[in-house]
């Protein structure tokens, strides 16, 4: 009998639950906490309500726009490099699909953000719990959306030692990004790539794709 669970269907498997994962948590976050507002779990990890415009992160490099049509356009490219990859006869390792798939996943999770929460919610304020409303009565326009970020690891946070030049007596924190579940899928992904599959990215681990 034919095996049920392809590459194929086994992609498909993980970009669906990673995306329902990352919506259901930013749908909560979103509807019922107010912006930066917070839940203290451990010293070392928080539920911090904020917003961005721009990448991973929380990190603000290119212009809005560029940024979404930038990741529209990825998740076009991994989309189509998936499906000619899980059509081949010869297939590649199972986990290098997996690895694509969580990137591909992340990056719709957080293309979803980008086009349409700026239209289904209202905006979120320090005094203001957003919610939902009928679509194009958001607070912003298509592709203009704020991405939802909400996990905070400040693993170590303390104070630079006086002693030390420039930075002595100053606050610092490691790891202080705050992300997203659609984040940790991408970064996931991406190193699991990087340290295992990486010879599929070169020309040579190419040439069996072609």
């Amino acid at each position: 009998m034919k095996k049920f669970l392809t590459q194929g269907r086994l992609a498909a498997l993980i970009v669906v639950l990673v995306l329902v994962v990352d919506q259901v948590i930013k749908i909560w976050v979103k509807t019922t906490m107010h912006l930066h507002q917070n839940y203290h779990i451990t010293d070392w990890f928080y539920i911090y309500f904020t917003e961005n415009n721009g990448m991973a992160f929380g990190l603000e490099i290119f212009e809005k726009l560029f940024l979404t049509s930038f990741r529209i356009a990825m998740a076009g490219l991994i989309t189509w490099y998936l499906a000619k990859l899980v059509r081949k006869a010869e297939k590649v390792k199972t986990g290098f699909i997996v690895c694509l798939s969580l990137i591909l996943a992340g990056a719709i999770g957080n293309i979803i953000d980008c086009v349409f929460y700026g239209e289904i919610f209202t905006a979120s304020t320090h005094s203001q719990i957003a919610s939902m409303v009928p679509f194009g009565q958001g607070y912003g326009s298509v592709l203009e959306g704020k991405v939802v970020d909400m996990f905070y690891f400040p693993i170590i946070d303390t104070f630079w030692p006086e002693w030390m030049p420039v930075v002595g007596g100053e606050h610092f924190i490691f790891f202080s990004p705050i992300f997203n579940f659609a984040d940790a899928a991408i970064s996931c992904g991406m190193i699991a790539l990087l340290l295992f599959y990486n010879r599929y990215l070169t020309s040579s681990g190419h040439t069996s794709l072609k």
